[in-house]
């Protein structure tokens, strides 16, 4: 079993890198991680079998990160690995591969890896259903076998095209798998529909303007081209970004 061990702490991860040559000579640890976005890196370069995955960490948790893992081809088993009690994990109880409580027990281990070289495909797709569907923080991006994390804060709108997605930053533009449907649903309160094929970052609007055309568009901060917005969503826009005016002005002294 290759295995991939996710923790913020270093005394955690050498414990569990103790433990596992104790408990499981056989298995390889094939890689180390001190937080979600770095775990996802990480498992592109190794592909291991198993994730020790802590919980709670800067950047990327637990959570989010095992969201992540679930999207991918022939995802890894992950047993959460937390100083939570039992009863603040009684949700993982029927839904994750196993969860492990700090400081690990050999016995624990032993058992929680047992479970895992008897997950499967059917588990990995109930976990996914099951887990709390907490906003991400972070849209991964594959490329040629790659993958790269984008900070939400970074993205000023997604753009559709038949069957793909892109999603475009100051910087740059990348396909995702994502469906506008799921964006919108998943961050209501930070991206705005202002075409069936656009959603645009709230935090970014510059302007609503009228283009030569008499069409009305979005300005976006650090993007060159502004975004159309069709007469269907033209109220509906008009309504949010005087709402926002009026959120911005309130916070300012």
């Amino acid at each position: 079993m290759r295995i991939l061990i996710v923790d913020d702490e270093a005394p955690a991860r050498r414990r569990l890198q103790d433990l596992l040559a104790e408990t499981a000579p056989e298995a390889a640890v094939v890689g180390e991680a001190a937080d979600g976005a770095s775990a996802l890196l990480a498992w592109a370069e190794t592909r291991p079998d198993l994730v020790l995955l802590d919980i709670r960490m800067p950047l990327m948790d637990g959570l989010e990160t095992a969201r992540e893992l679930a999207r991918m081809d022939e995802p890894p088993a992950v047993v959460f690995v937390t100083a939570y009690d039992e009863h603040a994990l009684a949700a993982f109880d029927l839904n994750a591969v196993d969860y492990l409580l700090k400081p690990v027990r050999k016995e624990r281990l032993a058992l929680a890896l047992g479970k895992a070289r008897r997950f499967g495909a059917e588990r990995w797709e109930q976990l996914q259903r099951d887990l709390p569907a907490a906003p991400r923080s972070h849209i991964c991006v594959r490329q040629q076998g790659n993958l790269r994390l984008i900070p939400l804060e970074e993205i000023r709108c997604f753009s559709a095209d038949m069957k793909y997605t892109t999603l475009y930053t100051a910087k740059e533009e990348a396909l995702i798998d994502d469906s506008l449907k799921s964006l919108e649903e998943e961050f209501p309160d930070r991206f705005l529909r202002v075409h069936r094929n656009a959603l645009v970052a709230l935090a970014h609007i510059v302007a609503l303007e009228k283009s030569p055309a008499g069409t009305l568009r979005v300005r976006l901060a650090g993007l060159a081209e502004p975004v159309e917005v069709s007469r269907r969503h033209a109220s509906a826009a008009r309504q949010r970004l005087r709402r926002l005016e009026h959120e911005r002005g309130a916070r300012t002294p």
